[in-house]
């Protein structure tokens, strides 16, 4: 039997692309080889698609940790610029494992590439991505749909002048989170407790994002979740993470484990376990998600349960939560990677289906006309 050729694409245009090849290294390193072929894309920060091990040394920082996993496979590309659209459905590709974290990865665009040339692709759909890559709407239709989120406010750039502190605080309180609307891994939030701080965190913001979010400070534990699947999705059991000061920051996350400890599974009563669980998996519908989602909360006193957001392309490195709440609810990270690819093979002939009824359909009217 033929195997089946991945193409995991990592690096992209986004603050996170050194993490995005950390998680590249560890999914490499285990996809099994007489299952798989895999194809190393590195994405520069230009956003240049680099196919051969020069350019993608060259081009994607700290790229030696992927190329150095076992049993990859790089390509000759073509000069910059001349990439051809169609190669990554003709060119031997049979799916694409997208594990490009934030904007132009995490946000549809490069989901957009893979439809447009009828790739299968691992994760999210365009419309899923973009969903939720933008805090503010995902909050909105959270709400809409009874899940409880902290309240915010948003503001565009042109509006930054005109953001007080003592506004927004009479409406959400003393202690606030300012975050870029479309970014993740806590790129640019800071958490303000006082008026001398606040320009400069609105400042920092925008830094990343012409819109971007004030949230109030939800005081309780940090759970995370992770969902899997297309049509019926399923929850693992829910992890903690508790931090030893401040917040779960771009630090705390991916370059120092001691600032934070993870708790796989959380102590949590059975009743909480099953609503966290639960309200995952209806998040996960409501915002188009399909594959896989990593869906964060706040638990205030085993009681009330606040939804913080949804990533659609989560962290694989050693210390990422998606891959080890799995592997504790029996699913090895080698088994978790079959399952995301079957499950986007399934999705793609499905859509695929879709697509030729409709086409069969236009053709019978072009006929008749």
């Amino acid at each position: 039997m033929d195997k089946i050729r991945v193409g995991v694409f990592f690096g992209g245009r986004s603050p996170e692309h050194e993490v995005s090849v950390v998680s590249a290294a560890h999914v490499v390193a285990n996809l099994c080889r007489n299952k798989y072929e895999v194809v190393l894309i590195g994405v520069s920060r230009t956003g240049r698609l680099c196919r051969n091990e020069h350019d993608i040394r060259k081009n994607c920082i700290g790229a030696e940790m992927v190329i150095n996993a076992k049993g990859h496979r790089t390509e000759e590309s073509k000069e910059a610029g001349q990439e051809d659209l169609g190669e990554f459905s003709c060119g031997g590709i049979d799916v694409a494992f997208p594990l490009l974290h934030g904007p132009f990865g995490e946000d549809g665009t490069i989901q957009g590439l893979f439809r447009q040339v009828d790739l299968p692709y691992v994760g999210a759909s365009v419309k899923g991505s973009a969903i939720c890559m933008d805090k503010d709407v995902t909050k909105r239709l959270l709400r809409e749909s009874g899940i409880l989120t902290a309240r915010h406010c948003s503001f565009y750039r042109h509006e930054m002048n005109s953001i007080r502190y003592k506004d927004v605080s009479n409406q959400l309180g003393d202690v606030l989170f300012v975050k870029p609307a479309n970014q993740g891994s806590s790129v640019g939030i800071s958490k303000v407790a006082r008026s001398e701080d606040f320009v400069s965190a609105v400042q920092n913001a925008f830094h990343y994002d012409n819109k971007i979010l004030i949230e109030e400070y939800i005081r309780g534990r940090e759970i995370e979740c992770s969902v899997l699947g297309n049509e019926q999705p399923e929850a693992s059991v829910p992890g903690e993470i508790v931090l030893r000061s401040g917040f779960y920051s771009y630090s705390a996350k991916y370059l120092n484990e001691d600032e934070a400890e993870l708790k796989i599974p959380a102590d949590l009563p059975e009743s909480v376990v099953n609503r966290i669980q639960e309200i995952a998996v209806k998040a996960f519908q409501i915002l188009c998600c399909e594959g896989m989602a990593r869906v964060d909360f706040f638990v205030q006193n085993n009681s009330a349960i606040y939804l913080n957001e949804v990533n659609t392309i989560p962290g694989f490195t050693k210390i990422s939560m998606y891959p080890k709440l799995w592997m504790e609810s029996g699913l090895s990270y080698g088994d978790l990677l079959n399952r995301l690819i079957s499950l986007a093979m399934s999705r793609h002939r499905r859509d695929s289906a879709i697509s030729n009824i409709c086409a069969e359909l236009s053709n019978s009217r072009d006929a008749v006309a």
